[in-house]
């Protein structure tokens, strides 16, 4: 009698109760996310928070932002020497024009950037990891007080830097562009200045990882401690959106769709296959409530860009003067971060950006067939402009589902499913020989 209830409720019970997942990871990049180091981010955080200020206006050239400016680009400059010549660095210098807010007067202002150029002379494409320097006190004007923006944002310069550092001595087929913002704290200016140069000279950004405050795990008031998640956020609808875009996407339905979306999916599904013990969540969100980063700026010049962050923020932590106030120590200090935490977020980011760098590009013109009626879906597509593919996935979730969940692999330019595209929505990527996987393409539907 037991034998045969046994057997009835493994036959009733839910296929997903015994199903496997199969994790894949690519022997090189898991070597890379092994070279991630806390110490040495530490070591980062630690320097750029003994500067007295890194505020944008500080032109202390000892101690001010100049001078923080010059420690990245010696770190960039030392590890450039591992790459065989693909790796240059430089201060980009700018004018941040007076804005009559936090601007008073047209002031000067530099980005620093390292530039490690691709391998493959037909791959235009730029991927960006980026943080921004600049740190600040309560009163955002306060360019002279004692402001070490250990986490605020040392933690994602600190990340740009080690990056660097593991990437240097690899070969990617796309650029990666590793850079270090000034002017956030003052209305992200020093990326709008890089995303308005970008725009004007046609260049081909493929994605943003922009990382902000990323290496506290003990959130404020709540005292939540928690090292084992972190967030993505991403745009639903695109600031650059047109109405022909809104039409589309209203037809489809595809809210949940955007290119940034598709990107925090990428990343989360990546990430979480090369960093044990972490997961990623994704806030369908551009940035937090009423807040906002770098990433803004390139998401309104319609490159596709996502925010970085830590799961739970510390507010006397952030946003604060170094002080001692009812026995409770606040400022940014390195002393309340967790530089496990940050390896392991740095660790998502390397994972991610890797995995992109050396992917084909996406297939072009995904379409959906709605020509006639049926409960079959039919997806085609054409070959990516950049790289070589041996197939495609065509991925498949239920509309209620934040990420993709089922993977159908083909080396044809198109696919017939057995699922209704009243009750799925699909996606397609494109498989590099090597087995890199593309970001994601929402279709298009085909009406005639």
């Amino acid at each position: 009698m037991y034998k045969k209830l046994l057997t009835l409720l493994l036959a009733v019970a839910s296929p997903s109760l015994f199903a496997q997942t199969i994790t894949q990871r690519n022997p090189e990049i898991a070597q890379l996310v092994s070279e991630v180091s806390s110490d040495s981010l530490e070591n980062y955080v630690r320097t750029l928070a003994s500067f007295t200020s890194r505020h944008t206006l500080n032109r202390d050239e000892k101690n001010g932002m100049p001078a923080a400016q010059r420690y990245v680009l010696n770190k960039f400059n030392e590890f450039a020497k591992q790459s065989g010549g693909r790796m240059t660095a430089e201060i980009e210098n700018f004018t941040i024009p007076a804005d009559g807010r936090r601007i008073t007067e047209d002031s000067p202002a530099a980005n620093v950037i390292a530039t490690l150029k691709g391998t493959n002379p037909a791959d235009d494409r730029i991927f960006v990891i980026s943080g921004h320097m600049d740190s600040r006190n309560k009163n955002v004007m306060d360019a002279d007080g004692i402001a070490p923006g250990a986490n605020d944002d040392g933690s994602g310069t600190a990340a740009v830097i080690e990056l660097a550092r593991v990437l240097a001595k690899k070969e990617f087929s796309a650029t990666i562009l590793f850079v270090t913002f000034t002017g956030e704290e003052e209305g992200l200016k020093g990326a709008t200045y890089l995303a308005d140069k970008a725009k004007e000279m046609g260049w081909n950004i493929a994605g943003v990882l922009n990382n902000d405050i990323i290496g506290n795990s003990n959130s404020s008031e709540t005292l939540i401690s928690d090292n084992l998640k972190m967030r993505v956020f991403s745009e639903t609808i695109p600031a650059f959106e047109t109405e022909q875009m809104s039409r589309q996407r209203a037809y489809t339905n595809a809210e949940n769709d955007s290119k940034s979306r598709q990107l925090a999916r990428y990343i989360k599904e990546v990430g979480e296959r090369y960093v044990d013990q972490f997961e990623v969540k994704l806030i369908y969100r551009s940035d937090r409530f009423l807040r906002g980063g770098d990433q803004t700026a390139f998401a309104r010049n319609g490159f596709t860009a996502v925010r970085m962050s830590e799961m739970n923020e510390n507010f006397y932590h952030q946003h604060e003067n170094v002080r001692v106030e009812n026995g409770i120590q606040y400022g940014d200090l390195p002393e309340f971060m967790d530089f496990e935490y940050l390896r392991k977020v740095s660790a998502v980011n390397l994972a991610s950006l890797s995995s992109l760098a050396n992917s084909a590009g996406v297939p072009e013109e995904v379409q959906i067939d709605v020509r006639g009626l049926t409960n079959k879906s039919i997806l085609l597509w054409k070959a990516p402009k950049i790289g070589k593919v041996k197939g495609y996935y065509v991925l498949m979730r239920e509309t209620s589902s934040p990420m993709w969940e089922r993977k159908f692999f083909t080396t044809e330019a198109t696919l017939t499913l057995p699922y209704s595209k009243d009750n799925y929505f699909f996606a397609v990527q494109s498989v590099a020989e090597d087995g890199e996987e593309s970001m994601a393409v929402f279709p298009s539907p085909l009406s005639r």
